[in-house]
């Protein structure tokens, strides 16, 4: 059945808007002006009045922002098993895997078909009468997730398909271009983030993530590689392989027949270098047979299918020698050993250092300055140390030590509880300032609008602020003379900073930065104490003694209120008008005190604004389902914490009854904490 031209349209225009939104939050070009793309939002938005039944969830009229419920992924079974690949290193592997396919057939494959293999995940594509139904992840092989409101903002995907079989389903590779891979780690590193690994990690991150805004920020893309329809697995695979172009679907392009063994081995070994010029992630070759008959005949494993096998480039290696290394503090005031090399030619790149991690890393590693090493790109991507050559020389040097204060501020350096990193603790250390300004503004801490990594970089050039509380003392005029800034924008900017002085006392603490304290922590301390001086008045003894505070957060909690450089900067916030105790005469009442709630489900609204509401009223929540549970909330789709609860007999609520425990108005969620 045709898809009527106005839900094509509609479709379209989804996928559009989606791909502009992340060009937008990528800080790139979106392709359209404000105008013309307020246009496309408004002719979305006449469709689906139009046609309500075609709303979804993961529309852009319906996506506020990044503060959307979270969901529980689906667990779906898969109409034909998805199949894991065997592996093989070596020219001598993959002759074995032919010979063997010969054995198999009784004679030599008429030929292979090979494809370069992206290093990214693997979706399966759902489509019914040509449109996108259901996306789903290869889990297990049997069964798999389905991610498809994550998958609909993925522009290189067709949303609908013309001319497309009633039924069908397209299998491919979800991957992050290398060089979007790169824009999206600069983006992170400038709002004080840890950069991601490497592509692949970060796709399928991206694909799990809960907040569909975010998932349309990151840059994903597809390319399909199979097709399971009536009639088409009967089908030569270079002929699907045309189809699946044919339907606007993206094809790695440098797919080649070979028509013997040789052939196929010439193609690896063209390849093993010739990657390094693409931009995405290839860890081999995949090897199939291209007569459907023939794969018909070899047959499959458990596990892996006999007609088609992978082939793993090698790691790319070079030896060079250690002249130096040195510490970087980051944003997050961790420091991390970076090796200086001679430089030396590495999978396409001239690599002249490469990070040592840690100092258990360092220890491992057993690495001296003046050492010969061996390093290899991980992921063909990062350069790292994969041995130290020549340990007996004479002459060695002596081990490397973190040093014990912080080479940009000469402040504390503490290891972490579980050992992985040493940091300084200093927030006021000039490398982590921008990262605790831009956490200080962040959307769930003082919520200042406006204060994105591109203005807090300009305004500590400037020398306009030195700290987040400087902030306070901007004016209009000083804002107006930045770059990409005029009045307007200056003074929206000076309210959204003044506005941040009524946020209430938890939000507050959360804001300042003290490691281990996240929201929730910020929440359980602010409603204890009720109030800074209360909590900065506790021995470490009392603040352990507080329910789900541990020795090492009211250890780092005390060590941070009583060090005499952020005594100063409390005093200055105070100063400036922030919320530093719970306003008694507003509070809410606590009727939920001494009850624990666990969350499942689909919420009607974002789960951190439900979890603020019960601890306002005295409750908490909690991750998983014990028998000290008071009650399981549920709302839609939930998932195994209700059927825990039904086995542990913890009694079960609906979201509604929950509000219904302290208050029979209907309206009550309405009046939940934003």
């Amino acid at each position: 059945m045709a898809i009527p031209a106005e839900k094509q349209r509609l479709l379209t225009l989804r996928r559009e808007i989606h791909s502009a939104n992340a060009a937008y939050y990528q800080g790139r070009a979106t392709g359209y002006t404000d105008q013309e793309f307020d246009a496309l939002l408004a002719e979305l938005q006449r469709l689906e009045m139009r046609h309500p039944e075609w709303v979804t969830a993961d529309s852009p009229t319906q996506i506020v922002g990044s503060d959307l419920a979270p969901q529980r992924f689906a667990t779906v079974t898969h109409s034909v098993p998805m199949l894991s690949l065997g592996n093989t290193y070596s020219e001598a592997e993959v002759r074995e895997f032919d010979a063997r396919l010969t054995r198999v057939l009784g004679r030599p494959t008429t030929g292979y078909v090979c494809e370069l293999k992206i290093d990214g995940v693997a979706l399966a594509l759902r489509y019914a009468d040509g449109e996108l139904s259901q996306a789903i992840t290869r889990g297990d092989g049997q069964r798999g997730d389905e991610v498809t409101s994550n998958v609909r903002t993925i522009s290189s995907i067709p949303q609908w398909v013309a001319d497309a079989p009633a039924t069908m389903e397209i299998r491919g590779e979800v991957y992050m271009p290398l060089s979007r891979f790169a824009e999206l780690n600069a983006t992170r590193q400038e709002a004080g983030e840890e950069p991601l690994a490497n592509p692949r990690n970060a796709t399928a991150g991206t694909l799990k993530t809960l907040d569909l805004a975010e998932v349309a920020r990151r840059p994903l893309a597809f390319f399909a590689y199979e097709v399971h329809a009536a009639g088409e697995s009967l089908r030569p695979h270079q002929h699907n392989l045309a189809r699946l172009q044919a339907w606007a679907f993206p094809v790695e392009p440098h797919h080649r027949p070979c028509p013997d063994i040789d052939a196929t081995l010439a193609y690896c070994e063209e390849w093993r270098s010739a990657r390094h010029g693409l931009d995405y992630q290839t860890d081999g070759v995949v090897v199939k047979v291209d007569d459907p008959i023939e794969r018909e005949d070899a047959g499959t494993t458990a596990k892996s299918p006999r007609w088609a096998i992978a082939y793993k480039f090698p790691p790319d290696r070079a030896v060079t020698t250690l002249r130096e290394i040195k510490v970087q503090v980051g944003r997050t005031g961790k420091l991390t050993p970076v090796g200086r090399f001679t430089p030396v030619a590495l999978a396409g790149t001239t690599v002249t250092s490469a990070s040592l991690h840690n100092q258990d890393e360092l220890d491992r590693l057993d690495i001296r300055v003046g050492d010969r090493v061996e390093i290899e790109k991980g992921g063909d991507i990062i350069p790292k140390v994969v041995l130290v050559l020549d340990r007996d020389r004479p002459g060695r040097g002596t081990p490397f030590h973190l040093p014990a204060t912080c080479p940009e501020c000469d402040g504390p350096v503490v290891r972490d509880p579980d050992g992985a990193a040493d940091r300084c603790v200093n927030i006021l250390c000039p490398a982590q300032v921008e990262g605790a300004i831009l956490h200080f503004g962040s959307r769930r801490a003082l919520d200042i609008d406006g204060l994105g990594p591109a203005i807090v970089t300009q305004l500590l050039e400037q020398g306009l602020v030195h700290d987040y509380t400087d902030l306070f003392t901007l004016k209009p005029e000083e804002l107006a003379a930045l770059e990409r800034m005029g009045e307007k924008s200056a003074d929206n900017l000076v309210r959204a900073i003044h506005a941040a002085t009524e946020r209430p006392f938890a939000r507050v603490l959360y804001a300042l930065g003290i490691r281990f304290v996240g929201e929730k922590t910020a929440q359980v301390l602010a409603g204890h104490f009720g109030s800074l001086a209360a909590l900065r008045a506790a021995t470490v003894e009392e603040l352990q003694a507080v329910a789900e505070i541990g020795p090492v957060v009211a250890e780092s909690v005390h060590r941070f209120l009583h060090d005499p450089s952020h005594i100063a900067l409390l005093e200055r916030l105070q100063v400036a008008g922030l919320q530093f105790a719970t306003n008694k005469a507003t509070a809410a009442p606590q009727p939920l005190l001494g009850l624990t709630f666990v969350l499942t489900g689909t919420l009607s609204r974002p789960r951190a604004q439900v979890e603020e509401w019960i601890t306002a009223r005295g409750g908490r929540t909690a991750s998983s389902v014990s028998r000290k549970t008071s009650y399981v909330v549920t709302g839609e789709n939930p998932g195994s914490k209700r059927d825990k609860a039904a086995r542990l007999e913890v009694p079960i609520l609906t979201e509604e009854a929950m509000y219904r425990l302290i208050e029979p108005d209907p309206d009550l969620p309405l009046s939940a904490p934003k």
